[in-house]
């Protein structure tokens, strides 16, 4: 297995992007445009992992200043279970300083739930048909993972 690298994005990598989220996400491309609006959202920031020399996964979030929401994050099909999403994750816990971290997943995305409840996350709220599939649509379920509890001092 590759190893994976992850560092933070800039508005040079737009164009990456855009392919990324496109080849991860047919159904809802977001393209360069877009891309580059959501780099300019005040507390936008975001990871590219790559494997090889090659872009293979990307997370954007934004930082709200009491806690992180991640807006996306996508993993290329063929590098998919092989531990980009949880570094990219891994780089955000680092970034977000011990606070709380928003996002949404598809509810039937069951890698994807599984990924973010071992790493702390919990179901807290559902969107009903949020997702549109090429048959319909999926809910999607809003998860939270807290800050860590520190363990109670000894006196």
């Amino acid at each position: 297995m590759a190893e994976i690298r992850v560092r933070a994005v800039g508005t040079a990598d737009v164009a990456l992007l855009a392919t990324l989220h496109s080849a991860c996400f047919a159904d809802e491309p977001w393209g360069t445009e877009a891309m580059a609006e959501v780099l300019t959202i005040p507390g936008a920031f975001g990871f590219l992992a790559s494997a090889r020399g090659a872009a293979v996964g990307f997370l954007l979030a934004l930082d709200l200043g009491e806690e992180c929401e991640v807006l996306t994050l996508g993993v290329l099909q063929r590098r998919r279970r092989r531990g980009v999403a949880r570094s990219l994750l891994e780089r955000l816990l680092a970034a977000a300083a011990a606070r709380p971290i928003l996002l949404e997943v598809a509810e039937d995305n069951r890698p994807a739930l599984t990924l973010y409840e071992g790493m702390g996350f919990v179901a807290v709220g559902r969107r009903p048909a949020y997702y549109r599939r090429p048959d319909g649509s999926v809910a999607a379920l809003t998860m939270r993972r807290m800050t860590p509890t520190p363990p109670p001092s000894r006196g």
